[in-house]
């Protein structure tokens, strides 16, 4: 197979969210794994609704992470382009106008339907004389344009799908210019794939139908149609639809939750296939163990849960370097190795250190029960003196046993809750050695 060049295409009318990031990671995966070309194209002909923001937001999430592009353009910037393709189908009698209102075009199909027929368009405008055509502009109309399908069967080779073929006959003629001049994605598309030399379309199933229509306006245009995969949606670990929480499941909010690219790389990259989802150390090692053929046919259940037991799992494992500057962010204090070494295996997230920050390091609100206060004071006396070390606790907890007669979380449990303030978390023994005696002796003498 000769290096795959893909496109990821998206809009710059909102932020990227899951569903984005998975179509644009399966096309990285792919390319990087065939040592191919990863090229983001912005589809901005949208010019009313596409704002710069919204694009530079795009490209840092990508960055973020980690999928960085070998090529970009922005498809605005190529409308003298656009607009030689039209006009070559135009001279070829495959770009016909069309000069329905929405209401007409409504009682159409409602009509088709009424008599059996499929509800597509009907191609009235191809009857329609020149003078017709002043006519209607001359009562204030403009066309739209449509491409004139063949009518014959398509078929390709899905390399998710496998075989597919969607009869053309069955298809409305689709728009490709609307009333007011403005492209829709399909013809700026097909234009861009030809002449970036895209091999491969992988997309969302939900384009499968519009894959006919593409096919026969890539020909027309003198090019090749490129290879299609199309993956199933996303959907929610309850089967039902993403699209009212896709909101919360942007990359900025998942960012600020803490996130880390790599949790969500991981469980984007192994969803719906048959590989286990589990955390990969790299996106070099998700590319090369990306394969078409190990995604199903059902829809990837996403589930929110899922995604923060990878986060927890890398969390986990991840070294002080890698989180250095986000701790520092947290408290100037908590960029310590020990306290950072110390804490993570109690962290969902970098962030969940914060919590720690005042126990190793400032002021909290020691626990002690009614019928503890007589041990933790005799505690109190029993602390050696001198540095807190590792050899501290062990020491220390012995000469309380001896002394009170505790043992097991009898002995250990009122300590913590003194001390660190909660029921859980990291060792005491080694916390100790960050808090040091004299906080140490103001919580259990508090």
């Amino acid at each position: 197979m000769t290096k795959p060049v893909v496109r990821f295409a998206p809009s710059p009318t909102g932020n990227l969210h899951v569903g984005n990031v998975r179509t644009a990671l399966i096309n990285w995966l792919f390319a990087k794994g065939q040592g191919g070309t990863f090229i983001l194209r912005i589809d901005d002909t949208d010019t009313e609704r596409s704002t710069q923001a919204y694009e530079d937001g795009i490209r840092e999430d990508l960055t973020w992470l980690g999928l960085t592009w070998d090529k970009t353009f922005s498809q605005s910037k190529r409308f003298a382009e656009y607009d030689a393709a039209a006009d070559k189908l135009r001279e070829m009698g495959l770009l016909y106008a069309c000069y329905e209102t929405a209401e007409e075009l409504d009682r159409q199909r409602k009509l088709q339907g009424a008599r059996g027929k499929p509800p597509i368009y009907n191609r009235a405008a191809l009857d329609l004389t020149d003078e017709d055509k002043a006519r209607l502009e001359a009562e204030g109309r403009t066309p739209h344009w449509r491409f004139k399908l063949s009518g014959e069967r398509i078929v390709w080779n899905d390399l998710v799908r496998g075989e597919q073929a969607i009869e053309t006959s069955s298809l409305s003629d689709p728009v490709l210019i609307r009333a007011d001049g403005s492209y829709l994605y399909t013809l700026p598309s097909c234009v861009d794939d030809i002449e970036a030399g895209i091999t491969h379309v992988v997309r969302g199933e939900d384009h499968v139908t519009n894959s006919g229509a593409q096919i026969e306006i890539f020909k027309a245009l003198g090019g090749t149609a490129p290879a299609m995969a199309h993956t199933p949606l996303l959907v929610g670990a309850d089967g039902a639809g993403l699209s009212k929480r896709l909101g919360s499941l942007g990359m900025g909010t998942l960012r600020e939750r803490g996130i880390e690219p790599l949790a969500i790389c991981s469980l984007l990259g192994k969803l719906g296939t048959s590989d286990n989802v589990e955390i990969r150390p790299s996106l070099d090692v998700l590319a090369e163990e990306f394969a078409f053929d190990k995604i199903g046919r059902s829809p990837a259940r996403f589930d929110e849960d899922e995604l923060q037991r990878l986060n927890a799992s890398l969390t986990h494992e991840m070294p002080f370097e890698a989180a250095k500057d986000r701790l520092a962010a947290i408290d100037a204090q908590a960029a310590n190795e020990a306290f950072w070494l110390l804490v993570r295996e109690n962290c969902e997230t970098v962030e969940g250190a914060a919590r720690f920050v005042p126990v190793a390091f400032g002021e909290i609100t020691p626990l002690i029960e009614d019928e503890d206060r007589a041990f933790i004071a005799a505690a109190a006396t029993l602390l050696p003196e001198g540095e807190m070390t590792a050899d501290t606790w062990g020491a220390w907890t012995s000469a309380l046993k001896t002394e009170t007669g505790r043992k097991g979380k009898g002995l250990f449990m009122p300590l913590r809750k003194a001390l660190t303030g909660m029921e859980r978390g990291p060792s005491v023994g080694d916390m100790l050695v960050l808090m040091g005696r004299e906080r140490a002796i103001a919580r259990l003498t508090a």
